[in-house]
């Protein structure tokens, strides 16, 4: 890009961009969307791109956009929220993938007309179910493998033809498994007519609440197993399915301490915003299920009151499974209280009917 048109863009933002919080935009030659971004001082935050060094990631964006624009938002919660949206809306080229953590990993159950459980590193809108997340992907990879195999779930790869017992013809010869797993009895070989699809979607819901913290079946099995194997002294066996289950209790553990925190971030937020519009955001599970001005009227605070109490009375699954677009949220909304724990005293629980508490001024009434 030409000096002038650089020139030209840090003209513009030092006439009218302010030192308020908001969310910017560099946009490229035809217009597409090269970068978001977000600040609590905007103006502070566009001008320190055109002092950016060659080499540093600012001075190549900024070398690359045609257009910059910016919007302001009432704190820098509200940016950090549109931040994250507009990244997902238009997947910036120069965006690394939002806030990803690469320590944390996902168990994923496919939505497939077979399911198969997976380990992850990042969830995907793809209606699948992400469990987690979990940290260390060793110890999800052996909770997987472990759970696959006591209740016999495939593991193949997604494109292996399925052959289920109640799609083979009348007659037909039963196949061969195609895997070693299908062969030794570790599978219940939906690729060659081992199980109906009621047969494995039972397995799969079995798998489901074990992740979910319903049941600990698998774990038990795996138990039962160990101790079949001690009593016949087969002591290495034995070990090796003894730290299996150690590693499967430690994951559904894990699984189950994450499940309890969703649930906490469950409450009605109260932010004060640049020059007093402040907000009030609803969440539930970690999800901002709506935002509101803070009401100044009777009227207002009477729709507040309304909100809260239809996203809070809506009946929902108690589950870990997170669909992908809640699992990013929440993720962003969890670590935003965690490096800012003293917002969470401008939070209120929803615990009481709404009109039993001071929903709009984010106290105790």
């Amino acid at each position: 890009m030409s000096a002038r048109l650089i020139e030209q863009l840090h003209e513009d933002v030092r006439a009218r961009a302010e030192n308020r919080p908001g969310v910017y935009r560099m946009r490229g030659p035809s217009g597409e969307v090269l970068y978001v971004g977000k600040s609590v001082k905007v103006r502070t935050r566009l001008l320190s791109y055109f002092r950016a060094q060659r080499g540093e990631k600012a001075a190549e964006i900024i070398g690359h956009a045609h257009g910059v624009e910016w919007d302001y938002v009432p704190s820098e919660f509200a940016a950090l929220l549109e931040e994250f949206r507009l990244i997902k809306r238009w997947r910036p080229l120069f965006n690394v993938e939002h806030k990803r953590d690469s320590s944390l990993c996902f168990i994923k159950l496919t939505r497939e007309a077979v399911p198969r459980l997976l380990v992850v590193g990042h969830v995907i809108n793809d209606g699948a179910e992400y469990f987690g997340p979990i940290r260390g992907r060793q110890a999800a990879t052996g909770a997987v493998r472990a759970v696959s195999d006591l209740l016999e779930l495939r593991d193949c790869p997604s494109d292996t033809p399925m052959r289920l017992a109640d799609q083979i013809e009348l007659f037909r010869l039963r196949e061969d498994p195609r895997c070693m797993r299908g062969q030794v009895g570790r599978c219940l070989s939906p690729c060659a007519g081992g199980c109906t699809r009621t047969e494995y979607l039972a397995r799969v819901a079995q798998a489901r609440d074990f992740l979910n913290g319903v049941t600990d079946q698998p774990l038990a099995l795996l138990r039962e197993r160990m101790s079949v194997a001690a009593r016949r002294l087969q002591f290495e066996y034995a070990a090796e399915l003894r730290d299996r289950a150690e590693t499967l209790a430690r994951v559904q553990a894990e699984l189950l301490r994450i499940g309890q925190f969703v649930e906490r971030l469950s409450f009605v937020y109260t932010v004060p915003g640049h020059g007093g519009e402040d907000r009030v955001y609803v969440v539930r599970r970690g999800s901002v299920r709506a935002e509101l001005p803070v009401p100044s009227t009777a009227q207002e605070r009477l729709v507040l009151e309304a909100r809260v109490g239809e996203i809070f009375e809506r009946p929902e699954p108690r589950a870990i499974g997170l669909r992908a677009h809640e699992a990013q949220e929440v993720l962003l909304v969890a670590r935003w209280f965690r490096l800012n724990p003293d917002e969470l005293e401008r939070t209120l629980p929803v615990s009481a009917r709404p009109g039993e508490q001071d929903v709009a001024s984010g106290t105790p009434g």
